[in-house]
């Protein structure tokens, strides 16, 4: 019988205070702009000895010439190495941020040809979109080097991270590219 793969990468326990240190971020830091790479360097250091190998803001570029995908976004904060920038909105950070939905892929293997990759090493993601005044703004992107590092775990505390840091007012539908044999539903 095949191990389960992992599908959390945080727990309820983590994420409440992450949440509980986002809420003062937003406190003592008025632009949501400038809380960004504090949030970034609040979620690497958590959560990057349980699996995630990169974790950023990429935000809707009003610059960017109209495309087939209708526009780009632009790199805003990110820890802890590069990454591409500006980006088109076909891929995964594009397809949250247009849809407005939360995309949970276990496995960016799922997603063939259409798959974007800073770093061939990535295996799974997780993107968020994030509001500014209650606008749609851009996305929270968090990878891993595992395949399902993220899961429903990660979704509800990391939503509750961004509530909190006042860059998320409201739910968001998921849309999940999961692997075959699993139970968990979202």
């Amino acid at each position: 019988m095949t191990a389960m793969p992992r599908r959390g990468c945080g727990d309820a326990e983590l994420y409440e205070t992450l949440r509980a240190s986002a809420l003062g971020l937003a406190v003592r830091i008025e632009d949501p702009s400038a809380r960004l790479a504090p949030l970034s360097d609040l979620l690497w250091d958590a959560l990057s000895p349980r699996g995630l190998s990169w974790v950023g803001f990429y935000l809707e570029d009003p610059e960017a010439p109209a495309g087939p995908d209708g526009g780009g976004m632009v790199l805003a904060a990110r820890r802890d190495k590069p990454a591409c920038s500006p980006i088109g909105l076909h891929g995964v950070c594009g397809q949250s941020f247009v849809e407005e939905a939360v995309r949970l892929v276990e496995d960016v293997a799922l997603l063939g040809a259409g798959y974007i990759a800073c770093d061939p090493r990535d295996r799974s993601e997780v993107v968020i979109p994030i509001y500014r005044g209650g606008y749609r703004w851009g996305v929270l992107d968090a990878d891993s080097h595992e395949v399902a590092c993220f899961g429903t775990p990660d979704i509800h505390g990391l939503c509750s991270v961004l509530r909190a840091a006042g860059l998320l007012a409201k739910d968001l539908p998921v849309r999940a590219d999961r692997l075959q044999h699993t139970r968990e539903s979202l």
